[in-house]
C-alpha cells in the first residue's frame, strides 16, 4: 500500500503539472474564442487521459508482478492458493482498506508507526517456509527412528536365527553322543553274548566228543542256550527303547525342546513385526 501511494501520488503531480503547463503557456490573454478554449479542452484531456490510461495499466501490471512472486514462492512449497474476484469490488472491504489507509498511512506518524508497529516476516525467511521447513525435519526425524527400529529388529532377527541354528546343531550332537554309547553297550553285549555261546557250542563239542550218549542232553542245552540269546536280544531291544524313551524325558532334552520352540515362536513374532513395518 505505500508503495501504490507513492505512485499514485506522483502520478497526481503529473496531472497536476499538466494543468499548470496549460495555464502557463495557453492562458496568456483575458478573453479567448469558444474554438480556443475547446482546443485546449481537448489538448488537456489528451494528456490527462494519457496519464491516467499508463496508470491504470501500470498499477494492473504491478499487481500482476506481485501476484507473480507469490505464486511462485506457493509453487516451491506445493501450496494451493485460491482467490475470489468478486471479494475485489466487495465495497465494505474496499472502505476498510481505504480507513486503514487513512490511519496508518498518515505522513505525519508514519516514522513512529513504522517504529511501532510489528512487520511482518519476508516469506523467502519465515512464515508458511519456516513451517513447512519444520515438518520437513520433522518427518525426516520420524523416518530416520523407523529406519534405525528396522535395523533393530533385524538384527534381533539374525540373532534369533543363529540361536536356533547352534540349538540344533547342540541337539543334534548330543543326540549323536546318545547314539554312538548306546551302540557301543549293545555292541558290547552281543559280543558277550556271541562269547558265550561260542564257549557254549566249543563245551558242547568236547561233551559230545566225551560221551555221545549224552548228546541229546547237549542238543536240548544249546537250544536253550539259543533260547536265552533270542530272549536276551529281545530285551536288549527293549531296554534300547526303554533307553531312548528315557532319554526323551531327561531335563537336557527338554531343555532344548523348549529353546527351540521358543526360539521358534521368536522368529514366528519378527516376521510378523517386520511385514508389519514394511507395510507401513
Amino acid at each position: 500500500m505505500r508503495f501504490a501511494r507513492s505512485k499514485r501520488a506522483l502520478r497526481l503531480k503529473t496531472i497536476d503539472s499538466c494543468f499548470q503547463d496549460l495555464k502557463d503557456s495557453r492562458l496568456m490573454e483575458e478573453t479567448y474564442t469558444v474554438d480556443e478554449v475547446s482546443d485546449m479542452l481537448d489538448g488537456l484531456q489528451v494528456l490527462v487521459r494519457g496519464e491516467v490510461e499508463m496508470e491504470l495499466i501500470n498499477t494492473a501490471h504491478t499487481n500482476v508482478l506481485l501476484l507473480r512472486q507469490l505464486f511462485s514462492q506457493a509453487e516451491k512449497f506445493y501450496l494451493r492458493l485460491q482467490t475470489d474476484i468478486s471479494e475485489l469490488e466487495n465495497r465494505e472491504l474496499l472502505e476498510q482498506v481505504a480507513e486503514f489507509e487513512k490511519t496508518d498511512f498518515k505522513a505525519n506518524s508514519k516514522v513512529n508507526q513504522e517504529s511501532s508497529k510489528p512487520k511482518l516476516a519476508p516469506l523467502n525467511e519465515g512464515g508458511v517456509s519456516e513451517l513447512l521447513q519444520k515438518e520437513i525435519s520433522r518427518l525426516q526425524e520420524d523416518n530416520d527412528k523407523l529406519k534405525a527400529r528396522l535395523r533393530t529388529l533385524e538384527s534381533q532377527a539374525m540373532s534369533a536365527l543363529d540361536d536356533k541354528s547352534k540349538a540344533e546343531r547342540a541337539l543334534k550332537d548330543l543326540q549323536k553322543s546318545q547314539g554312538d554309547q548306546q551302540s557301543a553297550i549293545h555292541a558290547q553285549e552281543i559280543t558277550n553274548l556271541e562269547g558265550t555261546v561260542a564257549a557254549m557250542q566249543a563245551d558242547f563239542e568236547k561233551t559230545l566228543n566225551a560221551n555221545v550218549a549224552s548228546q541229546k542232553d547237549l542238543q536240548d542245552c544249546l537250544v536253550s542256550a539259543k533260547h536265552d540269546l533270542l530272549r536276551v536280544q529281545e530285551q536288549l531291544s527293549l531296554a534300547e527303547k526303554e533307553l531312548e524313551k528315557k532319554f526323551q524325558q531327561t531335563a537336557a532334552y527338554r531343555n532344548m525342546k523348549e529353546i527351540l520352540t521358543k526360539k521358534n515362536e521368536q522368529i514366528k513374532d519378527l516376521r510378523k513385526r517386520l511385514q508389519r513395518y514394511n507395510v507401513g
